[in-house]
């Protein structure tokens, strides 16, 4: 198979590296990144990338350019964050498609509060990040972007590792970022915002993650992760109210 490896980044300089050395099999490199002020660029060029600087376009979009980019129409869209386990980097490179399956997914072990979660929300959370650029493509959603396909998707072996390094106040600036960028793609879709939402959602979220998926198995890391997952369900929408009500101002 011929590949390319995809990535965008920002100020990625901690992560990178580890990213990019699992991913040694991969000739064909692409980093698109708006505006680093740190050494991301040079490490990307020390492992051959092509750098190319792209104004932040949402993360749909950025990604998306990110792959029109890319020498191959097969593209491994990964975060500078994300790095291949010895299995998975074995189960891609002994990977030949058979013109039938455009996709592939992998399952993403999260590493919070200093331990990777292998319960709830944490594990195993299913990535489409391997495909045929012809037959899908990123959604142009500003945050939590997914890859649009329609046809047979094949399961890899191994994990894609997922390991931010980022202390809780930092994930928890993160999470406040995303609330805002879902609060604001509510607004343009014309969603309402209730109070049985703000409630049920959360709840909802919480049986999901923390009961039925075993969350609780990961302990306090899990029981703190599935949480903020819940506050975050519940903060959209309150955001939203927010924004709506500034609207009709």
């Amino acid at each position: 198979m011929q590949l390319s490896l995809v990535l965008i980044t920002l100020n990625a300089e901690a992560t990178l590296a580890k990213c990019l050395a699992s991913c040694d099999f991969i000739d064909d490199i692409v980093v698109v990144d708006s505006g680093s002020q740190d050494n991301t660029m040079a490490i990307a060029e020390q492992f051959g990338a092509r750098v190319i600087q792209q104004t932040w376009l949402g993360f749909g979009k950025q990604k998306q350019f990110a792959v029109q980019q890319a020498q191959y129409d097969w593209v491994l869209c990964l975060d500078a964050d994300e790095w291949l386990s010895d299995q998975l980097k074995h189960s891609i490179q002994q990977l030949r498609p058979d013109h039938k399956t455009w996709a592939f997914t992998m399952p993403r072990c999260n590493k919070f509060m200093g331990q990777f979660l292998k319960h709830g929300e944490g594990y195993p959370d299913w990535s489409l990040r391997l495909f045929h650029r012809q037959h899908a493509q990123w959604s142009d959603d500003v945050v939590h972007e997914t890859v649009q396909y329609q046809g047979l998707i094949g399961k890899l072996q191994g994990d894609l590792m997922h390991e931010s390094g980022e202390v809780l106040g930092e994930y928890l600036r993160k999470q406040n970022r995303y609330t805002d960028l879902q609060a604001e793609a509510l607004l343009a879709k014309q969603k309402s915002p209730s109070a049985s939402k703000m409630l049920l959602s959360p709840l909802v979220r919480f049986i999901k993650f923390y009961l039925v998926r075993q969350g609780w198995r990961d302990g306090l890391p899990g029981f703190v992760h599935i949480s903020i997952g819940c506050m975050n369900s519940m903060m959209k929408y309150a955001k939203l109210y927010e924004l709506q009500r500034k609207s009709r101002q």
